[in-house]
């Protein structure tokens, strides 16, 4: 019988739609010595989010946790660098673990800030938009992430 409400409409299986599915929602961080960048994910695809000059730790720390409250992340990303900031980043983790209880998952950002400022030039963004470019990095590290890690 033809019903013309149900145009368009596709019919979905119970097993399509798990009763209690989760949305998952990613918080991506460009982990500098006095900058954060950070990027959100709720799906396959990042998106620069928001930028923080921090003067110490414990602000930095305190201020992810208003930002990871407010947005309800579930998982967060942060930036893993070569060399003696690797330590600092993986500290700055476990800090932030402990005190969100909520998984903290390290990647790859090598060259993420060039590429990141490569991808602003490119786009012809003016010089004060450029200096954002940690965020740019923490969408450039989230997506990485999502892209080695989504299942669709």
């Amino acid at each position: 019988m033809f019903r013309p409400e149900l145009i368009g409409v596709v019919a979905l299986s119970r097993l399509d739609f798990p009763k209690f599915r989760t949305i998952m929602k990613y918080l991506g961080i460009d982990f500098g010595l006095n900058n954060l960048g950070l990027s959100y994910a709720e799906g396959p695809l990042s998106e620069p989010f928001s930028q923080y000059h921090y003067t110490s730790q414990k602000k930095a720390l305190e201020f992810l946790k208003r930002v990871i409250k407010k947005e309800q992340i579930n998982t967060i990303i942060i930036g893993l660098p070569e060399g003696r900031l690797a330590e600092k980043v993986k500290d700055f983790g476990s800090q932030l673990h402990q005190q969100t209880n909520l998984p903290v998952f390290y990647q790859d950002e090598t060259l993420s800030t060039k590429e990141a400022k490569q991808k602003m030039l490119e786009a012809h963004f003016p010089q004060k938009k450029r200096r954002q470019d940690h965020r740019i990095a923490a969408a450039i590290i989230l997506q990485s992430y999502l892209d080695d890690h989504y299942k669709s």
